[in-house]
């Protein structure tokens, strides 16, 4: 009797451990994340990504999830959704919900950004049948600046000259132009620097003239929504690299 009953409580035992970790990992399974940066900044008039990636429960599902409704919010408003909503005036129009809600994709794209367009705003998932999640404690801001910053210009002369000019953004979707005062080979191209953070950098290669050594160099960066600022150099003769 007293060996059955020392089974029965080693029995009982191990039926509380397997009890425990199925309650731990239900703990880990309700959990939810989401990944956006808390600030963003972008130039009034142009546009604006807000990267967006979330995770749910997924050990939940042994079949395939159901069709997902994903909210962007600024409070209690809704901004953008993958629903055909009737969105406020406000922004109406201005939003487009890119993520694919199914890949965890919940990312944001803003255009036509309005000084008002601070924020804060954050995600919401509704997984019908399951769960739904508002990332209130995950909440991201824009930096509205009214006067774009001048681009980045660098520039090497010799028998060539080759000058680079660049700028950073927020907008890959629409990223900036860049425009020379002068003619010659260019070449273009877009770089993701960080989570959102890009660099739209082009670069022109031209055989000077000796007037070009007496006449400005101008990069000029135009934003969609036509806001522009430009950077300008005066090019210096190398003699010993350079000859008429």
């Amino acid at each position: 009797m007293k060996g059955f009953r020392v089974m029965e409580l080693k029995l009982w035992l191990s039926f509380l451990k397997l009890s425990i970790m199925h309650v731990a990992h239900d703990v880990q399974a309700i959990d939810w994340s989401v990944d956006i940066p808390s600030t963003i900044p972008a130039v009034e008039g142009s546009c604006l990504v807000i990267p967006c990636m979330y995770t749910y429960p997924s050990n939940r599902f042994k079949t395939s999830l159901p069709p997902l409704s994903g909210y962007w919010k600024k409070g209690k408003k809704i901004i953008s959704s993958n629903l055909p909503l009737k969105l406020d005036k406000e922004y109406d129009q201005r939003t487009k919900l890119l993520g694919d809600l199914k890949s965890l994709n919940c990312t944001m794209l803003m255009s036509d950004v309005r000084a008002t367009d601070i924020g804060p705003f954050h995600f919401r998932i509704v997984i019908p049948g399951f769960n739904q999640f508002s990332f209130i404690n995950n909440r991201v801001s824009i930096n509205v600046t009214r006067i774009p910053d001048p681009p980045s210009l660098t520039v090497m002369v010799g028998k060539k000259v080759s000058a680079s000019c660049s700028v950073i953004h927020s907008c890959p979707t629409m990223p900036p132009q860049l425009t020379w005062n002068h003619a010659g080979a260019i070449k273009r191209r877009l770089k993701k620097l960080d989570q959102w953070k890009w660099e739209t950098v082009t670069t022109l290669i031209f055989r000077p003239s000796a007037s070009d050594f007496k006449k400005p160099l101008n990069c000029t960066v135009i934003y969609s929504g036509g806001k522009r600022a430009m950077s300008s150099t005066i090019l210096k003769r190398l003699k010993k690299n350079w000859k008429a």
